[in-house]
């Protein structure tokens, strides 16, 4: 893990060992979920949007310990926040929530994965994110 610019692939080796299903890249920071359902994140942390809990930048993935115990089906990042897919059609979001982005009813930011009330009820199949915008 470095802050150098990459002209050309490079493979993340501290994902080494993790079987990953899935890739999101936000505009500063990207996901991936494992074979077990667990999301790592890395890249900038501002407004949460890491799901760690604080707002530190990583430069190594980093598992997402508030999800531990759910098995994550998909995940989006966006310009700065992330969305995750739960068994059971649960949506659950974290990081900047300018212009609402985050499906909460307000403009907060959330340092940690939260379960979008909205959704009650429904069974949600998939999530996705744009800079500004976010869709379930």
């Amino acid at each position: 893990g470095d802050e150098q610019h990459q002209l050309l692939p490079k493979k993340v080796e501290a994902l080494a060992g993790q079987r990953v299903v899935a890739i999101s890249a936000g505009d500063y920071h990207s996901l991936a979920l494992t074979m077990d359902g667990a999301i790592w994140s890395w890249g900038e942390g501002r407004d949460g949007a890491l799901g760690h809990g604080n707002e530190q930048n990583q430069q190594l993935p980093k598992k997402v310990e508030a999800l531990s115990g759910r098995r994550v089906i998909a995940v989006s990042a966006g310009g700065g926040c992330s969305f995750a897919l739960t068994t059971g059609g649960v949506v659950w979001s974290w990081g900047s929530g300018l212009l609402g982005t985050l499906g909460h009813g307000n403009t907060e930011k959330q340092l940690l994965p939260k379960r979008i009330d909205a959704f009650a009820g429904q069974r949600v199949i998939a999530v996705s994110t744009g800079a500004f915008h976010s869709l379930a």
